[in-house]
């Protein structure tokens, strides 16, 4: 197996540019300390992107999948744990499906 070299080229750069933009973001905000809206945006992000990424195939899947999503919120309020509510979504959506 031989990798050409455009295609070595568009990898390094690719990480070159992956590298630049996160360190970019460190040395931003040891520079300039963000405000209070900044912050709290930043501080939501993830659970933002966590639902962009989510949202679309649950909504694909019907009703089953909005059931299994249902139990692991409400396990997830009950037992404070992510891994049991991981675990009752999966479980809920596997009995769903032997059900149907």
């Amino acid at each position: 197996m031989s990798l050409r070299p455009d295609v070595l080229l568009a990898i390094l750069g690719m990480a070159i540019a992956t590298y630049a933009l996160r360190a970019g973001g460190y040395a931003l905000l040891r520079a300039f300390r963000p405000g209070p809206f900044v912050q709290a945006m930043l501080h939501h992000m993830p659970g933002c992107i966590f639902v962009a990424f989510v949202a679309p195939p649950l909504l694909q899947g019907g009703v089953p999948h909005l059931i299994a999503a249902a139990v692991t919120v409400g396990a997830m309020l009950a037992l404070r744990s992510y891994l049991l509510a991981i675990a009752a979504g999966v479980g809920a959506l596997w009995a769903l499906a032997l059900a149907a």
